[in-house]
């Protein structure tokens, strides 16, 4: 399995008024990670984008186990838990660098669609990007 790591540094306007980095930055922070891994793996999701496939957001699950404050450095470890032909899901983990505590776990689910928002077979439509993110959970 492939996981990507993603650096994040809370800053002060992500933090509420205990100080502590509010609850909607995390989908935040998971699609900054998303975006790295679908990078890390060999073709920017720009590059997705401009053949006509997109992955809009069907499903986001956030569970906090910890808090994030200002200026702590944080890690989203993220993989891909599942990829059909119709629908890729990711899983993220978000650690404090500090001391490695796990803050936060998450999955989105999303689904391959044509521009139109049209849902598409992706590996009938795209066979090297299917492979591509498909190898990451092998």
């Amino acid at each position: 399995m492939y996981v990507s790591e993603t650096e994040i540094v809370v800053r002060y306007a992500e933090t509420d008024q205990m100080g502590i980095a509010h609850h909607s930055n995390y989908p935040i922070w998971f699609e900054a990670a998303r975006t790295d891994f679908i990078k890390n793996m060999g073709m920017p999701y720009s590059k997705i984008e401009e053949r006509g496939f997109m992955l809009p957001l069907i499903q986001l699950e956030c569970r906090y186990k910890g808090a994030a404050r200002y200026e702590d450095k944080l890690v989203v470890k993220t993989s891909v838990k599942q990829i059909s032909y119709t629908r890729v899901t990711f899983y993220y983990e978000i650690f404090k660098c500090c001391d490695n505590s796990l803050i936060t776990t998450g999955e989105t689910v999303h689904a391959w669609t044509d521009r139109n928002l049209k849902p598409v077979n992706i590996k009938k439509h795209a066979p090297d990007i299917f492979e591509l993110l498909n190898k990451a959970i092998l």
